[in-house]
């Protein structure tokens, strides 16, 4: 695949919604880009926090690509994903990086499996701020009287971010301000 094609694929990130909020009955809900780009942001805001220091460019590398095998697969429900044969949705997510993202850079390809494959911190700390990312946009979508979202809440009620002390601080941050809206 060329960069161009690439590129093209990529763009459908912007239309495609977050299966979970759809399902949940949120009327035009967060696309996958968008998701993205707020994952992005709450790494930039708590990565230079972090000590030992992390390598900031590279989570930020990370978050920029970790769901963009979704242009081609959509972005499969947790409840779908959970009926699949241990492993499947990574093989098949893995498939897809490395066509797609092989019209990028082969430093996209390589920050894809790195995410993936969870082993360093800058993609541990990712995939707490992917998390985290959901408990923002849940807090958007409760302030704006939607209801029904408890099982969400719960996912961000479960999360350890023990780990890394500044998202740690914005999780209980995060918490407090769920909480207030019940």
């Amino acid at each position: 695949m060329n960069t161009l094609s690439a590129l093209i694929s990529l763009l459908a990130l912007d239309r495609l919604p977050r299966t979970g909020w759809a399902l949940a009955g949120i009327n035009d809900p967060e696309t996958i880009a968008g998701h993205v780009l707020s994952t992005a942001h709450l790494v930039l805001a708590l990565a230079p926090q972090v000590e030992p220091a992390l390598d900031v460019d590279r989570a930020l590398a990370l978050a920029v690509i970790h769901d963009s095998p979704e242009a081609w697969t959509g972005d499969l429900p947790k409840h779908a994903a959970l009926l699949l044969q241990p492993g499947a949705k990574r093989r098949l997510e893995a498939q897809v990086a490395d066509v797609l993202l092989s019209g990028l850079s082969k430093i996209a390809r390589a920050r894809h499996e790195e995410y993936s494959r969870g082993e360093s911190r800058e993609s541990s700390f990712v995939r707490l701020c992917d998390k985290l990312q959901l408990g923002v946009q849940l807090l958007v979508y409760r302030r704006a009287g939607h209801e029904g979202l408890d099982d969400f809440l719960e996912t961000i009620r479960g999360l350890n971010s023990s780990a890394f002390a500044p998202a740690a601080q914005f999780h209980a941050e995060l918490l407090s301000a769920l909480e207030g809206c019940e």
